[in-house]
C-alpha cells in the first residue's frame, strides 16, 4: 500500500469541526505532513459576530500553523471555507457547495459536535446525532467517497466497564427519539431526560453512543471508521509540545489549580486517567482513513465485495501506558512550583481525595471561606466581588468531570495496534500514535507549560518575577497563619481554667526539667574534682 502522505496526494478533504480544538490539528498535520494534499474544505458558520471568513482567517494567525507557514506561506490557498451551520436543515448548505462537494470530496473526517457535558439534551441530539445524519446523507452524494472518519469519544459507552472496540446496541432508537423529542417544549424534556440517559452520566456521552449507531448503519454502503479518544489533552509532540487552546476538561482545572484557586478535588488517586495528547488522536485519525480507504479498496478488488464492519478504534492510553491521578496532581503541583503562573491568588497546593466529607471541608475551608473574605475586601475598596462566583463555576465544572476520575475503564485496543503494524517505519515516525513510547512526568510539565504559554498567554521570560509573587505568598500565609494561632490562643484558650492549668503544668515541667538539666552540667563542667563544694 501507498504510504500516508501519498495517499493523501492530489486528494481533496471535507472536515467538519475545522475551527475546534481537535479540528484544527487535524488541518495543520494535513498541510504539514501531507504537502501534496490537494484541498481542505471545511464547514464553518459565522459565530459572536464573526463572518465565515474571519473565522477562518483568525485561525490561521494562530501560533499552531508556525511550522507550516515557514514550509508554505501559501497554505491558506488550500483551505476553502464552506458556510455551514450543524442545526439547521441540509446542514443549512448551498445548492452550489452541494455539487461542489459531490463531485469532488474523497475523505471526509467529521469532528464537529458539542463537548458540554451539560448540554440540553435537544441541543446535543440535533449537535451530535441529527447532524450526522445529515452529514452522511451529504456523503451519499459524493461520487469519489473513498472514507468516511467519525470522531466519537472512548466515553460513549462508559456504563460499560470493559469496552471492545465494537459499536454497542443503542440505548433507544435515534429515528424514534428524534420523533418524539420534536412535540416536546423544552421543559419536557429537561424533566425526561435522567430517565432516558440512564446509567450514563450525562447528554455528551448519551448522544455520542447514538452517533455512533447511526454511523453504523451506513457501513453497507460506505467505507467507514470511527476514532474514540479518550480525554484529549494537550500536544505530546507536533507541532510542538504542550500546545493547547482552551480551558476545557484537565486543561481548566490544571490553570485553577497552577493559580492557586483550585486546592482540593475529589477523585480516585488510584484510577487511571485516560488522558490522550490531541497529536495522538489526530495521527490514527489520518492512519485510519488511509487505511479505511485503501485497505478497502484492496478488499474490494480481491474479494468483489465491500467489508461488512466498520473499524473502531479505541484511541486510550490506560490499558497500554498507564498514569493515575495522583500522579497527576503530584507533577501538576511541581510543574507550576517550578515554572509559576503568573498574579497566582495562592501557591499552587491542591490535593485529590474520593472522600466525600473530607473534600466538602476543605472546599469550605479552602475554597468558600478565603472567596468570601476577598469578595469582602473587594467590596470594601469599591471593587465588584467577584471570587465566590468563579468558585461557584469551578465547583460546577470539577462536578461534571466527577464521574470520569473515580473509576476506571478496560478498553480494548487491538485494531490500534493492528494499524500501528500496517505502518511503514517512516510512516510510523511522521504519523506517531504509539502511546507506549510517552514519558507522563515530561508530557504533563510541557502541559503545565503550554497552558501558561498559549492559553494565558503569559510570558517565559517572567517566570522570576512569578516565583518572587509565590514567595511573597507564602511569607502571606505564614504571617496569617501565625497571627491566627495567636488569636485563638489569647481569644478563646487563655480564658479557659483548663487551658491556664495545662500552660501552668507544662511551664512547671519544663522549669524543672531545665533546672535539672542545668545543674548537672555545672557539676560536670564546673566543679569537677571540688567534692563536697555542692
Amino acid at each position: 500500500m501507498a504510504s500516508i502522505a501519498e495517499y493523501y496526494a492530489g486528494k481533496n478533504v471535507l472536515i467538519t469541526g475545522a475551527t475546534g480544538f481537535m479540528g484544527k490539528v487535524l488541518v495543520e498535520k494535513l498541510l504539514r505532513s501531507c504537502p501534496e494534499v490537494k484541498a481542505l474544505y471545511i464547514l464553518v458558520r459565522p459565530k459572536a459576530g464573526q463572518s465565515m471568513q474571519q473565522r477562518v482567517s483568525d485561525m490561521m494567525k494562530c501560533k499552531l500553523f508556525d511550522r507550516v507557514r515557514e514550509d508554505n506561506p501559501d497554505f491558506h490557498q488550500k483551505i476553502i471555507p464552506i458556510s455551514s451551520e450543524l442545526v439547521q436543515p441540509g446542514l443549512a448548505i448551498s445548492p452550489e457547495d452541494v455539487e461542489k462537494l459531490s463531485a469532488c470530496i474523497h475523505i471526509v473526517f467529521h469532528c464537529a459536535a458539542t463537548i458540554r457535558f451539560d448540554e440540553p439534551l435537544k441541543h446535543a441530539l440535533q449537535l451530535n446525532v441529527i447532524a450526522t445524519q445529515q452529514l452522511l446523507s451529504l456523503a451519499h452524494q459524493m461520487h469519489h467517497l473513498e472514507a468516511f472518519i467519525h470522531i466519537s469519544t472512548a466515553y460513549a459507552n462508559c456504563n460499560r466497564k470493559h469496552i471492545d472496540e465494537v459499536i454497542y446496541p443503542p440505548p433507544v432508537e435515534p429515528k424514534k427519539l428524534i420523533e418524539s423529542l420534536e412535540w416536546m417544549d423544552d421543559s419536557m424534556v429537561r424533566d425526561i431526560t435522567p430517565r432516558l440517559i440512564g446509567d450514563r452520566p450525562n447528554t455528551y456521552t448519551y448522544t455520542k453512543a447514538l452517533a455512533e449507531y447511526v454511523v453504523q448503519q451506513e457501513q453497507d454502503k460506505l467505507n467507514i471508521g470511527i476514532i474514540r479518544p479518550s480525554i484529549v489533552g494537550a500536544s505530546w509532540q507536533e507541532p510542538f509540545s504542550g500546545w493547547i487552546d482552551n480551558f476545557n476538561g484537565p486543561s481548566g482545572v490544571f490553570i485553577a489549580a497552577g493559580k492557586g484557586i483550585l486546592r482540593t478535588m475529589r477523585a480516585n488517586n488510584d484510577a487511571v486517567a485516560d488522558l490522550i495528547p490531541v497529536d495522538v488522536v489526530i495521527n490514527l485519525t489520518l492512519a485510519a482513513g488511509w487505511y479505511t480507504a485503501v485497505h478497502r479498496r484492496t478488499a474490494e478488488k480481491q474479494n468483489n465485495q465491500r467489508p461488512k464492519t466498520a473499524l473502531v478504534y479505541n484511541c486510550t492510553t490506560g490499558g497500554i501506558n498507564p498514569f493515575h491521578w495522583g500522579e497527576i496532581e503530584h507533577h501538576v503541583m511541581s510543574s507550576f512550583k517550578r515554572n509559576p503562573l503568573e498574579q497566582a491568588f495562592r501557591r499552587p497546593n491542591a490535593n485529590i481525595t474520593s472522600n466525600y466529607l473530607i473534600n466538602q471541608y476543605w472546599i469550605l475551608v479552602s475554597h468558600k471561606f478565603p472567596a468570601l473574605l476577598y469578595d469582602l475586601f473587594l467590596r470594601l475598596t469599591g471593587q465588584k466581588p467577584q471570587m465566590m462566583r468563579i468558585f461557584n463555576r469551578l465547583h460546577k465544572a470539577i462536578g461534571l468531570l466527577e464521574y470520569f476520575s473515580s473509576q476506571d475503564w478496560e478498553w480494548n485496543s487491538e485494531n490500534m495496534s493492528m494499524l500501528m503494524n500496517q505502518l511503514t517505519p517512516e510512516d510510523k515516525k511522521t504519523f506517531n500514535f504509539d502511546v507506549r513510547q510517552l514519558n507522563w512526568p515530561e508530557y504533563i510539565e510541557n502541559y503545565c507549560i503550554g497552558t501558561k504559554k498559549y492559553v494565558l498567554n503569559e510570558d517565559m521570560s517572567d517566570i522570576p518575577a512569578a516565583r518572587q509573587h509565590l514567595r511573597k505568598l507564602r511569607n502571606i500565609r505564614y504571617t496569617f497563619n501565625t497571627l491566627l494561632v495567636v488569636f485563638i490562643w489569647r481569644v478563646f484558650i487563655a480564658r479557659s481554667q483548663m487551658a491556664r492549668n495545662i500552660w501552668y503544668f507544662v511551664r512547671t515541667v519544663n522549669q524543672t526539667v531545665c533546672s535539672n538539666a542545668c545543674m548537672n552540667w555545672f557539676r560536670q563542667n564546673c566543679c569537677h574534682g571540688a567534692t563536697g563544694l555542692l
